[in-house]
C-alpha cells in the first residue's frame, strides 16, 4: 500500500507537550461558540481531561475539564480559525485524535484503548475520518501475511510474485478510496488533510525530450502546492502541513539563499487573507533560515525580518519577542554575503601601524578572525598558510584579526609559528578604553565597527572566515581552507 493518511502523533509527542508555543509564537486564544465537543470515556470518573491541538508538527494544550462520575466531559467548540486536528488526552497519558470543526461533536471511547474503541455518535467530519482509518486498518491486517512473504529469505520466487500482486491490488484499493473521498467530500477538512499527504500526479512526458529530469523537476516544483487550499486557516493545525512545507524548503528548492528568499516571498504571497497560514509559513522560514547550517542563509533571515517583522506584519509577537528578532537581524547585517564588508582598521602585529582592510589592493581577500588559544584555529591556520603560499601571486591576501583580548599571547604565537607573511591585526585593552577609543574614532584613525569587530562580525566562535572580492564584497563565509581553495578555483574558471 503506497499512500496512507499519515498520522503525526505518538506517545513521544505528548512527552514534550508544551503549555505555550515556541519562542516566536503565542498560544492561540480559545473562543467559545455555539458548537460543543462531548466525549464519554468508559473507565474514568472525576479525572482531569485535556483538550490539545496540533500546530504544525507540535501539539499544545488548549483546554481542560473534569470528567463526571460517568466519564463524561464537555468542551466548547472551536471557531473556524482554531479548527483542525485535536486530541483528547487522559491520564496515562493516553489520547485519541479527532477533527474539531464547526459542528457538534459527540464521541465515546474507553480509557483502556482510547483510539481503538472510538465510536463517533455525532459528527460527519469525524465519521469520515474514522471510517477511513478503519478501512486502512483492515487493509493493513490483510497485507501483513503477504508482506511477511517478501521478508522471508526462503520464499520462492512464485510466492514473492504472488505477494507483490496482492499488495499491489491493496495499494490500488487504497488509491481508489482516497480518490473517492476527494471527489465526494473534497470540501471537508479531512479530505483536505488527506490531499496534503498525496503527491501531485505528474503527467507523462515524451521520452525523447532532452533533459527530461529537469522538466519533471520544474513541473513538480511548480505544482507542489496544488494539494493545499491556501484559503483555509485550519490546514496549519496538522503535522502534514509542516511536513510538506519542510520538505519543500529543505529538499525541493535549491539551497541558494537568493533563490530561497525569492521563493519565500512567492509562497507567502499565496497566503493573502489567511492570517494563520501567513503566520505559520513566515515563522517557519524565519526560524529555518536563522538556524540553518547552509552558508549565507542568514541573508534570507534578515530579508524576512525586513519584509515582515520590521513592517508591522508579525502581529502575533509580543514586543520583547519582536525586539529580539530585530536585534538579531541587525547583528548579522555587516557579515551577510553579498554586502560590502565594513572597513576594519586595527593596529598591526607590533601594535604601531594601523592597517585598513579596504586599503588592500587584492583580487581576493580572506578575513580570518582567530585566537591563540583556539584548538580548531591551530589546526586550520597551517592550511591557510599553505593556501596563501599557492595563491598569493594570483591575487590573494589574508587579513588575519587576532581575537585575543591580551595582545601578547597572540603576538608570541604568530611569531613562533611564522604567520608573518600576511597582514596580522588586533586590538588591545588600551585602545579599547573609553577615552582612547573616543579619541581614535574622532581622529578618524579607526572606526567604532573596527574596535567592536567581535560584534560587527557576530563572533561567537573562532575561526571565522570571510572571502571577499576586489571590492570587499562578501562572497562566502564560514569556510575551511579546503573549501576556500575549491571556491577560488571555481571563481577563476568562470573568468
Amino acid at each position: 500500500m503506497k499512500q496512507y493518511f499519515m498520522r503525526q502523533s505518538n506517545h513521544a509527542v505528548f512527552a514534550g507537550l508544551l503549555l505555550t508555543c515556541s519562542f516566536l509564537l503565542d498560544s492561540t486564544t480559545t473562543k467559545a461558540q455555539e458548537h460543543s465537543i462531548e466525549v464519554t470515556i468508559d473507565g474514568l470518573s472525576g479525572d482531569t481531561i485535556f483538550l490539545a491541538h496540533y500546530y504544525g508538527n507540535k501539539m499544545y494544550y488548549a483546554d481542560t475539564a473534569v470528567a463526571d462520575v460517568a466519564g463524561f466531559v464537555r468542551f466548547d467548540g472551536r471557531v473556524k480559525e482554531e479548527c483542525g486536528k485535536y486530541a483528547i488526552v487522559m491520564p496515562g497519558p493516553k489520547f485519541f485524535e479527532f477533527l474539531a470543526v464547526e459542528e457538534d461533536i459527540v464521541m465515546r471511547t474507553s480509557a483502556q484503548d482510547p483510539t481503538g474503541d472510538v465510536v463517533i455518535l455525532q459528527s460527519n467530519e469525524n465519521a469520515l475520518y474514522y471510517d477511513y482509518m478503519e478501512f486502512l486498518s483492515v487493509r493493513r491486517a490483510q497485507a501483513a501475511p503477504h508482506e511477511a512473504v517478501l521478508s522471508d529469505s526462503t520464499a520462492s520466487q512464485a510466492a514473492i510474485n504472488a505477494a507483490r500482486k496482492v499488495l499491489g491490488s491493496f495499494g490500488d484499493e487504497v488509491g481508489a478510496e482516497q480518490r473517492r473521498i476527494l471527489e465526494e467530500h473534497g470540501t471537508m477538512l479531512f479530505a483536505k488533510y488527506l490531499n496534503m499527504v498525496l503527491e501531485p500526479t505528474m503527467p507523462e512526458f515524451p521520452s525523447n525530450i532532452v533533459n527530461i529530469q529537469d522538466l519533471q523537476y520544474r513541473w513538480y516544483r511548480n505544482h507542489y502546492w496544488d494539494r493545499v487550499d491556501f484559503t483555509d486557516p485550519r490546514l496549519v493545525r496538522d503535522g502534514s502541513f509542516h511536513q510538506i512545507l519542510d520538505r519543500f524548503w529543505t529538499r525541493v528548492l535549491p539551497q541558494i539563499p537568493d533563490s530561497l528568499a525569492a521563493e519565500a516571498h512567492r509562497l507567502i504571497e499565496r497566503t493573502a487573507g489567511n492570517d494563520e497560514m501567513f503566520k505559520y509559513i513566515t515563522h517557519y522560514i524565519t526560524f529555518a533560515s536563522e538556524s540553518s547550517q547552509v552558508m549565507c542563509m542568514d541573508k534570507v533571515f534578515v530579508d524576512m525580518v525586513d519584509s515582515y517583522y520590521n513592517t508591522g506584519k508579525a502581529t502575533w509577537l509580543k514586543p520583547d519577542q519582536l525586539k529580539k528578532i530585530q536585534e538579531r537581524a541587525d547583528e548579522l547585517r555587516d557579515s551577510m554575503c553579498g554586502n560590502q564588508i565594513p572597513n576594519i582598521v586595527l593596529p598591526d602585529l607590533d601594535q604601531t601601524k594601523w592597517e585598513s582592510l579596504h586599503a588592500l589592493d587584492a583580487k581576493y581577500t580572506v578575513v580570518i578572525i582567530w585566537e591563540s588559544t583556539c584548538g580548531h584555529c591551530k589546526k586550520e591556520l597551517p592550511k591557510f598558510l599553505e593556501l596563501y603560499e599557492r595563491w598569493h601571486e594570483k591575487g590573494l591576501e589574508i587579513y588575519a584579526i587576532g581575537n585575543d583580548f591580551d595582545p601578547e599571547p597572540w603576538q608570541d604565537y604568530v611569531r613562533k609559528k611564522e604567520y608573518t607573511d600576511w597582514i596580522n591585526v588586533s586590538d588591545n585593552p588600551l585602545i579599547n578604553a573609553q577615552d582612547s577609543a573616543m579619541v581614535l574614532i574622532q581622529s578618524r584613525i579607526t572606526t567604532l565597527k573596527s574596535l567592536n569587530f567581535r560584534t560587527t562580525f557576530d563572533v561567537f566562535a573562532t575561526p571565522k572566515v570571510f572571502l571577499l572580492d576586489r571590492d570587499k564584497t562578501i562572497l562566502a563565509k564560514q569556510i575551511s581552507a579546503e573549501q576556500l581553495e575549491d571556491i577560488l578555483n571555481r571563481l577563476e574558471a568562470m573568468e
